[in-house]
């Protein structure tokens, strides 16, 4: 018996492959940054798309992989020690992919350490700033009479994606080398344009890097395949 059997979320979502990496996600920023990682390191995996609709998020089988109902969520057979692992948020996921391979970061401590920096300035910068932006500009929040919450968010979404600017220029990729901080900040980026449609709002046509990084990083056959991942039913 496969120990993927053992976790309730395989009650709800049961493994075709019990022997692979199991993903629960959706193709959000947060969600494809787990399927980009997954194509680029040629990690198996099969993927389990959730429903927000359906409130998939909250029921008790996915709440026992993750208590704090987000998406992605990873269930691996083959963890640590041959153990299976259950783990949830898309950077410490990214990171345990990325070691789990041997790719995507450094191995030189230094260096490791400045691609884990800026993906924590993601974590805990790009992620809500940008989704905060979304919400005033693009869904409910929109209709709010107030437009101070909107300016806040407006504005630190341009600072933002200003130092972003500073850090690419005379780079390709954020760190040098391409990692998971671009697999970490680029979905983001990218929704600012297309979920959004907020790059008059934001300086779009002031940049001088980050629109061709962002053009590298879509232009990525892994990139390509990963920014659909969960596929719709």
């Amino acid at each position: 018996m496969s120990p993927l059997s053992e976790h309730p979320v395989s009650r709800r979502w049961p493994a075709q492959n019990p022997d692979v990496l199991q993903l629960y996600s959706l193709p959000t920023p947060n969600g494809v940054k787990v399927g980009i990682a997954l194509e680029e390191l040629a990690i198996p995996y099969e993927a389990h798309r959730l429903s927000f609709a359906e409130g998939d998020q909250f029921t008790p089988e996915f709440l026992a992989l993750n208590p704090n109902n987000k998406i992605p969520a990873i269930l691996d057979p083959n963890g640590p020690g041959g153990k299976p692992l259950a783990l949830f948020e898309s950077g410490a996921i990214l990171i345990y992919l990325a070691e789990k391979a041997g790719r995507l970061i450094p191995a030189d401590p230094v260096d490791r350490l400045l691609t884990l920096q800026w993906l924590m300035w993601q974590m805990g910068g790009v992620g809500p700033m940008f989704g905060q932006l979304g919400y005033f500009h693009t869904f409910a929040g929109k209709d709010i009479e107030d437009k101070r919450p909107f300016e806040r968010y407006r504005a630190e979404t341009a600072r933002l994606l200003t130092v972003l600017d500073g850090q690419l220029e005379g780079r390709d990729w954020v760190t040098g080398e391409f990692s998971i901080a671009d697999i970490a900040i680029a979905p983001w980026v990218r929704t600012v344009l297309t979920h959004y449609a907020a790059q008059d709002l934001v300086g779009w046509d002031d940049l001088s890097n980050v629109p061709g990084w962002l053009d590298r990083f879509l232009a990525r056959p892994a990139v390509q395949r990963g920014l659909l991942v969960p596929k719709a039913d």
